[in-house]
């Protein structure tokens, strides 16, 4: 069996104002698609910052994302392990003073990639979300859903082995929150690429089930 892509031994997260969930144990598998919910506060984006290196592990038995300890994680490993993680934010977190291919672009260009091999990575990126045609568009062009699609192709461009989603459909209504989960979702089945996304939207883990994950009461809990 493959090594779990997160795997967390008694760890405290913090936050800002000290320790928010203690206790934390927890397992994820390649190619897992996993929700993590929980009251405003209980945890949740401190959960995904302490996974993506932006946060340090309060204290812990074994801290490890996509085969990085995090609890002896070097500044000069952030960039390679930031490759293997892709992130999708609320707010989008985009460039805009750049178009669509610019904000990839500026991605591949920080993690090290050849500006001979950007061109075919952007357009089968693009494709794989559904905005080829979108390439030179500005983003403040673009709507709300097109604007998350581009936060998930920036998430999704260095081929990752974990996409960490931040109530990716929080600032969009239904209809078009309904579009991103199931973009997620076909990306897990198609690619393998594992997922955790924190979300507050009940419809959708309602119609693209799995498993759960509830940040409560200062600990991480899996419901039976």
């Amino acid at each position: 069996m493959d090594n779990p892509i997160i795997s967390l031994k008694d760890v405290t997260i913090c936050h800002a104002d000290g320790p928010i969930l203690t206790n934390v144990n927890l397992l994820v598998n390649p190619g897992e698609f996993v929700y993590l919910i929980g009251k405003s506060g209980a945890g949740k984006t401190s959960m995904l910052r302490t996974l993506y290196a932006d946060r340090e592990i309060g204290s812990g038995t074994e801290a490890t994302v996509c085969g990085y300890d995090l609890m002896h994680l070097k500044r000069r490993q952030k960039p390679m392990f930031r490759r293997r993680i892709g992130i999708v934010f609320q707010n989008f977190r985009l460039l805009r003073d750049r178009n669509v291919y610019e904000n990839l672009a500026f991605v591949l260009k920080a993690t090290g990639w050849e500006r001979k091999d950007m061109d075919e990575q952007i357009t089968k990126t693009l494709k794989a979300v559904g905005i080829e045609d979108k390439a030179q568009s500005s983003i403040f062009k673009l709507s709300e859903g097109e604007q998350q699609r581009v936060g998930i192709a920036r998430a999704l461009i260095n081929n990752p082995d974990l996409i960490l989603a931040d109530e990716p459909t929080g600032n969009l209504d239904p209809a078009t929150s309904s579009d991103i989960m199931e973009l997620l979702v076909n990306i897990n089945k198609q690619t393998g690429t594992t997922m955790v996304i924190s979300t507050h939207d009940f419809m959708m883990i309602n119609k693209y089930q799995s498993r759960l994950l509830v940040c409560e009461d200062g600990s991480l809990v899996e419901p039976q």
